[in-house]
């Protein structure tokens, strides 16, 4: 295999509750969030700079997207310069810090986890 720039090109994150689910990410991310449809899915685009090859992702509601609570893969969406901003409306939005702002290691940033208002445990990542 080549070696690619990215190992993500694109992520989904499925939920239950489209308005619900888009009312949390749009109040945690402080931006107003576009809809499109692939039908039969109706998407939520969460915020990323396409036009300078930033990777993006979706919420996602319909057949076949179900929220995997703790036990599906893993997306830790970028928290800005620092991830506490986006951390401190969590649980205002409805959700649940999981683990806070925790150091990765020298120089490597910060992570950490909430629950949606879907059930699905999504990580934060940023450089402070």
């Amino acid at each position: 295999m080549e070696m690619t720039k990215n190992a993500v090109s694109w992520f989904e994150i499925p939920v239950s509750d489209f308005e619900r689910a888009k009312a949390f990410y749009q109040q945690i991310f402080d931006y107003e969030m576009p809809e499109m449809m692939m039908e039969p899915v109706r998407m939520g685009v969460l915020l990323h700079d396409r036009d300078n090859g930033g990777i993006g992702g979706a919420i996602c509601y319909g057949e076949g997207y179900t929220p995997a609570g703790g036990n599906g893969p893993k997306v830790y969406l970028d928290g800005g310069s620092d991830l506490n901003t986006v951390l401190q409306r969590v649980e205002g939005a409805g959700g649940q810090v999981v683990l806070g702002k925790t150091p990765i290691g020298q120089d490597m940033g910060h992570f950490a986890f909430f629950n949606d208002t879907e059930g699905n445990v999504v990580g934060l990542y940023s450089t402070n």
